[in-house]
């Protein structure tokens, strides 16, 4: 895998899908209906999943993609592959708040290792360049003019005071339980794959999920948190979260800043 044209191709299309998602996400009404799983899906996720998949299997023909709109045909499995939700966090979408991400990513050898997370609504970008590492880039963003970028480094984390950030939309009494083992300084909510992102930027220590979520909805975050140093492991024994999994269905997970001291579910 070339990861120069990659991490070009990937940041473009994410560009190019949150500009329709935020035509549809301005206008005035847009239709809503419910899949299978009983998820919400909109106009918007099937626009933007066209778009970016129709522009990796141009540029990567030979790479296996799984997408979530298309999820119900993926009768292949592997451990390499291309990966995208094309609207995480469809809820905060649908209610306007904002917190919604595109999320393209590279699994190899059941890891992710690139990836691009773009908040249109936010303006918030954050990728892995060519070498691994993570950067916020700043706007604004041209699909075909890369802008500045920030370097992403998590945080040393104090365990005496530690920031924790936990989902908007899926909270529940689980997770609180599990923050309320640490010493917590403070706590923010955010909605989709921009909790990986926070502590990839420092923002936070620590996102335990204890909840359902699918690899699409986890990859392009990893990737970047991994490039800022941090780490994505299972709730229940602490090794690594991979990807490739039957059916794509992670387990219950922890993102963390290495200096976090995790504690035992």
């Amino acid at each position: 895998m070339d990861h120069d044209r990659l991490v070009r191709v990937i940041r473009k299309l994410a560009i190019e899908a949150g500009e329709r998602i935020m035509q549809i996400y301005n206008s005035d009404d847009f239709d809503i209906r419910t899949k299978s799983d009983d998820s919400p899906v909109t106009a918007a996720d099937e626009a933007a999943d066209a778009l970016i998949s129709a522009g990796l299997r141009t540029e990567f023909p030979d790479v296996m993609l799984v997408t979530e709109e298309q999820s119900d045909s993926h009768d292949t499995t592997g451990d390499t592959f291309l990966i995208v939700d094309p609207l995480d966090g469809t809820k905060e979408f649908i209610n306007r708040r904002g917190d919604f991400t595109v999320n393209i990513a590279l699994v190899e050898n059941g890891t992710p290792t690139r990836g691009v997370v773009y908040a249109p609504a936010r303006a918030r970008m954050f990728l892995t360049l060519a070498d691994g590492s993570a950067v916020e880039e700043t706007g604004p963003f041209d699909a075909d003019k890369p802008g500045g970028t920030i370097p992403l480094r998590v945080a040393d984390a104090d365990n005496d005071a530690l920031m924790v950030v936990a989902s908007k939309s899926h909270r529940d009494q689980a997770t609180d339980d599990y923050i309320a083992k640490y010493a917590v300084r403070d706590t923010k909510s955010a909605g989709s794959s921009l909790k990986f992102c926070l502590v990839a930027a420092g923002e936070a220590d620590l996102y335990p999920r204890v909840g359902r979520t699918m690899e699409w909805d986890t990859a392009a975050g990893h990737a970047v948190l991994a490039g800022a140093g941090g780490k994505v492991v299972r709730f229940d024994d602490h090794t690594p979260l991979t990807y490739g999994k039957d059916g794509y269905a992670n387990p219950f997970f922890i993102a963390y800043a290495p200096g976090v001291h995790l504690k035992d579910a």
